[in-house]
């Protein structure tokens, strides 16, 4: 089990969650709540660039270190329960393709902060570039959601072709389906609402199910490897 997947790549997914977590405190402390108004967002981001910036490149660094885990449990899996451990994981690859394709907005807002603050913006092209932001922060919001709903669904089938292996056993493979069906939940209210702040617990949901399944397949590979 796990064979030809190293020890310390099945540590990544866990550093990854662990990661994530510390990103949401970066944002809370240094970022705050995000200003109400159309112009709002725009309006404050010079104070905050740094802030964003350095939340998008770790963002994207947890999206890279969740890639091992899926490749592992698909290798795990696929002798005893091919048909969810294939869609399951093709499922959350993707979904993570998707997440990472959304991870520096920075490299968009930045121009349209520059144009906004420019001495030269009168109040209509401030407007204007106001609306653009955000047009650009739905794209991006889109692409999260699309990757959320991607990666609990795959998180299920993952959960499922896991609970009758007797290398992670029922507890593992339910809590797994019990994740993944929070995340799939919580990205289904922001589909119907796309102003609920539901998508935090999808994200939590998937940050837990590479926590505990990080650490649980680095936990295999050791005792596979002794």
């Amino acid at each position: 089990m796990f064979a030809g997947v190293g020890e310390s790549l099945l540590h990544d997914p866990v550093g990854g969650s662990l990661l994530f977590v510390g990103v949401f405190a970066l944002v809370i402390v240094f970022a705050g709540p995000e200003p109400s108004g159309l112009e709002g967002p725009i309006g404050r981001f010079p104070d905050i660039r740094v802030v964003r910036t350095v939340e998008n490149t770790l963002y994207l660094a947890v999206v890279t270190l969740w890639v091992p885990l899926s490749v592992a449990l698909g290798r795990s899996l696929r002798g005893t329960h091919p048909a969810p451990a294939l869609f399951g994981t093709v499922l959350n690859l993707i979904g993570l393709g998707v997440l990472a394709a959304g991870a520096l907005p920075h490299v968009v807002t930045v121009g349209l902060s520059d144009l906004y603050h420019a001495p030269a913006a009168t109040a209509d092209d401030k407007r204007t570039l106001a609306l653009l932001w955000q047009a650009t922060q739905g794209l991006f919001d889109a692409l999260l959601l699309t990757g959320l709903l991607l990666m609990a669904t795959g998180v299920i089938l993952l959960g499922l072709a896991m609970h009758p292996d007797p290398a992670f056993g029922r507890g593992v493979g339910r809590a797994s389906v019990a994740l993944g069906v929070a995340g799939l939940a919580a990205g289904t209210v922001v589909l119907v609402d796309p102003d609920s702040p539901a998508a935090a617990l999808g994200v939590f949901a998937l940050i837990g199910f590479h926590l505990v399944l990080g650490w649980k397949a680095y936990r295999l590979s050791r005792q596979f490897r002794a």
